[in-house]
C-alpha cells in the first residue's frame, strides 16, 4: 500500500483517498491490515471495546504495557488513577511557565534571523513542560528526546519489517531497561521526599485503595514521552507548514487573531499529528459493509477520517474557521487523549507567540521541510526559516 512508501510521510491523503476509493474498510494483504478509512468507522474503532480491543500489537507480539493499549476494566482503573494526578487545574496552572519556555526558546532565533521549527522550537517545548511536570533536571532533556525516538522507531516493525523491525524492537529493549532504571531512582526519591510534581501525584493516587505500581508508572512514563511531545511537535510544525502553504488563511489569523484556537483545530484535521491507531478484532465484526475476522489487526485511518466529505464539506480546504469540526486527532470515547488541553494550550501559547514576534517568515530549503519518518505520525522533523523580527515590543517583558 501506498502508505507504507517513504513519499507518503510528506502527504500521506493521497494514499488515504487512493484506499477509500476501494471502499470505507480495505484489506492491505502485504501486511494483514483491515484498514478503517471512513469517520463513522474510525470513531467506532476506537470506541466499541466489545468488538475492538485496544491489546493490538502490530509485531505479533505482547501489546505495550501502556495505558491506551488496555481494556476496560483494568483501563478503566488506571485511567482513574492517573486522571487524579492530570487534573484541568494543573494544566491551567502551566499557562505561565509555558509561555516563558516559548519566549527563551524564540529568543535566540529572533536574534540571529533563522529558525529550524522543528529543532528549535516544536521539539523541545512539550520535552520542555514534560520535565518540568514530572520534576525531572532539565539536562536530561537529551536523552528524553532520544527515547522519544526509539518508541517512535517501533513503526518500523509495520512500515518496514525485516532487519528495520529486529533493529527497532531491540532498540526498544535496551531504552526500556534504561528508562526502568531511571525512572525507578526517581520514584524511590519521590518516595523519600514528595514535592509537587506530577511524578510524586502519580505515586500517591490511588482509587478504591489501588495505587500504580512501578512497571505501571514507567509506562506511563513512556506514553508521556511519545504522546505528551509527539502529539504536540507535530501540531505546531504543522500548523507552520499549513501557514506557509495558505498565506490568506495566515493573513486571516494576524487579523483577526482570535480566530487561532479555530485555526488550531483545523491543523489538527487537515494535518493530523497521529494519523493512526492500531485495534484487534474481539471477534468477526461487520463494519461499514465488510466483516473483519476475529483476531485480524485493524488500522484506524485517524487522517483519512478527518478528510471524510460525509463529515466535513470540501475537506480538502484548510479553513481556519471550520465550524463545526468534529476531527477524531485526540482519539474518541474511553481512550480520548488526557493530553489534549495540554497539546492546545502548548499550542495556542507557540504560535500566538511567533505570529506575534514574528512579522514574515519563508522557507530556506526546497522542499521547505523534510517529514516525519514512522507512518503513523505526520509533521516536520525539520522546517528551517527565514524570519524578520516584528516590531512590536515584547509582551511581558
Amino acid at each position: 500500500m501506498d502508505l507504507f512508501r517513504p513519499e507518503a510521510r510528506r502527504d500521506p491523503y493521497p494514499a488515504w483517498e487512493a484506499a477509500r476509493a476501494a471502499g470505507p474498510v480495505v484489506h492491505d494483504p502485504r501486511t494483514g491490515l483491515w484498514i478503517v478509512l471512513d469517520h463513522d468507522g474510525v470513531k467506532r474503532a476506537l470506541t466499541d471495546t466489545g468488538a475492538f480491543s485496544s491489546r493490538a500489537s502490530p509485531t505479533g507480539g505482547q501489546p505495550l504495557e501502556w495505558m491506551i493499549f488496555m481494556d476496560p476494566p483494568r483501563h478503566t482503573q488506571l485511567r482513574a488513577i492517573v486522571m487524579r494526578a492530570f487534573t484541568p487545574r494543573v494544566v491551567a496552572g502551566l499557562e505561565g511557565r509555558i509561555t516563558q519556555l516559548v519566549r527563551e526558546l524564540l529568543e535566540p532565533a529572533l536574534a540571529r534571523g533563522t529558525f529550524d521549527v522543528a529543532a528549535d522550537f516544536a521539539v523541545p517545548l512539550p520535552l520542555l513542560v514534560i520535565a518540568e511536570m514530572i520534576g525531572i533536571p532539565l539536562a536530561d532533556r537529551p536523552r528524553f528526546k532520544r527515547w522519544s525516538d526509539v518508541i517512535l522507531g517501533l513503526s518500523d516493525t509495520i512500515a518496514g519489517g525485516g532487519d528495520a523491525a529486529a533493529r527497532a524492537a531491540a532498540a526498544f529493549r535496551d531504552a526500556t531497561a534504561e528508562m526502568r532504571a531511571y525512572v525507578g531512582a526517581l520514584t524511590a526519591e519521590r518516595r523519600r521526599a514528595p514535592r509537587d510534581d506530577l511524578l510524586t501525584r502519580l505515586i500517591e493516587a490511588e482509587v478504591d485503595g489501588v495505587r500504580l505500581g512501578d512497571d505501571e508508572i514507567l509506562g506511563f512514563f513512556q506514553l508521556l514521552l511519545v504522546a505528551g511531545s509527539e502529539t504536540t511537535t507535530n501540531l505546531i510544525g504543522n500548523a507552520v507548514v499549513c501557514f506557509l502553504d495558505h498565506p490568506d488563511a495566515l493573513a486571516t489569523i494576524r487579523a483577526t487573531p482570535e480566530l487561532l484556537p479555530s485555526a488550531i483545530e483545523e491543523v489538527l484535521r487537515f494535518r493530523s499529528p497521529i494519523q493512526a491507531m492500531f485495534r484487534q478484532t474481539r471477534r468477526d465484526v461487520a463494519i461499514a459493509g465488510a466483516v473483519v475476522p476475529a483476531g485480524r489487526l485493524v488500522l484506524a485511518a485517524i487522517g483519512a477520517a478527518n478528510r471524510d466529505p460525509a463529515h466535513f464539506p470540501e475537506p480538502a480546504r484548510f479553513d481556519v474557521a471550520r465550524d463545526p469540526n468534529p476531527h477524531v486527532s485526540f482519539g474518541h470515547g474511553i481512550h480520548f487523549c488526557l493530553g489534549a488541553a495540554l497539546a492546545r494550550l502548548e499550542a495556542r501559547i507557540a504560535l500566538g507567540e511567533f505570529l506575534a514576534r514574528v512579522r514574515a517568515f519563508e522557507p530556506v530549503d526546497e522542499p521547505a521541510w523534510e517529514p516525519r519518518q514512522a507512518f503513523h505520525v505526520h509533521g516536520p522533523t525539520r522546517l528551517r526559516l527565514r524570519i524578520e523580527p516584528s516590531d512590536q515590543p515584547k509582551t511581558g517583558s
